[in-house]
């Protein structure tokens, strides 16, 4: 990380947390085609709509502006994880009632990947409501064997 990254990082984390979001990342890319860039990433537990987008990049703005440490233009780009994000399995249990998609180390009914509506998240057991046909089924799966996490889109 530069200098500049690890000083956009330091104005921005905090009032962006009082705003409800964590600073996931701050990449600063001089030149290019047209001109720098500033990329901005966002991430919180609830969606995040394009109004949210529209909030945050007007709060970076006048921020940075206020910070005047720029010497040249630069395009900001601010965005969010997206809507199937990754999700750290350590805060899993902030995700229940969400559709999501699980990556299994050992395999439920022989597939690594089960997608379905996160029930709960208890200790070490991990219960998953999935659709097989026409049927909704629960499927209790031990957390240790749970090696990724994200959202998922439902259809």
């Amino acid at each position: 990380m530069n200098p500049v990254e690890s000083h956009i990082i330091l104005i921005l984390e905090e009032p962006l947390k009082n705003e409800g979001f964590d600073l996931i990342e701050a990449k600063y890319a001089v030149g290019g085609k047209d001109g720098s860039t500033l990329s901005v990433v966002v991430d919180r537990v609830d969606p995040i709509s394009l109004n949210d987008i529209v909030k945050v990049s007007e709060l970076v703005s006048k921020i940075l502006d206020d910070d005047d440490s720029f010497d040249e233009p630069y395009v900001l780009d601010v965005s969010s994880l997206g809507a199937e994000k990754p999700i750290a399995l350590e805060k899993l249990d902030l995700y229940v009632g969400r559709y999501v998609n699980l990556h299994l180390i050992t395999p439920y009914q022989g597939e690594n990947y089960v997608e379905g509506t996160l029930v709960s998240v208890n200790g070490g057991t991990v219960e998953l409501e999935y659709r097989e046909k026409t049927k909704k089924k629960v499927a209790s799966l031990a957390r240790k064997d749970i090696d990724k996490a994200r959202l998922a889109i439902e259809f």
